[in-house]
């Protein structure tokens, strides 16, 4: 098997040498969102809520351009620089996702790419 970029211009573009999804086989490696608006290259707000569903749109954007949705992704791994904000999150993936849930870990760092507040990287099923 080969590795096929997947680059989409609804997303925002890389910020280093790395592409936005790689696919291998029937999976695909979403690389980590933060909640920058692709049209703007800047972060959407201050607010976790807001960048979460900012990364979700992201996400939803380079999945598509997989030939995918956000309900194909298998595992997700979200980092936070503040798990008070677990709940958010929650609500946030309740919103965004339907059962069955993907596979998920979260993990607090002290902190993110151009201060975001959060970053999902995620892994799709073709």
């Amino acid at each position: 098997m080969s590795k096929e970029i997947i680059e989409t211009a609804s997303a925002p573009g890389a910020v280093g040498p790395y592409s936005q999804a790689v696919r291998y086989g029937n999976l695909v490696f979403l690389s980590g969102q933060i909640a920058l608006d692709p049209a703007t290259g800047k972060l959407v707000s201050e607010d976790v809520g807001a960048q979460a569903r900012q990364v979700f749109a992201n996400l939803t954007a380079v999945c598509q351009a997989a030939g995918g949705d956000l309900h194909g992704i298998v595992k997700l791994v979200i980092y936070l620089t503040d798990l008070g904000q677990f709940a958010t999150i929650n609500e946030i993936m309740a919103d965004v996702f339907t059962p069955p849930y993907p596979a998920r870990a979260t993990i607090e760092v002290a902190g993110l790419p151009l201060g975001a507040a959060v970053e999902v990287e995620a892994i799709l099923g073709l």
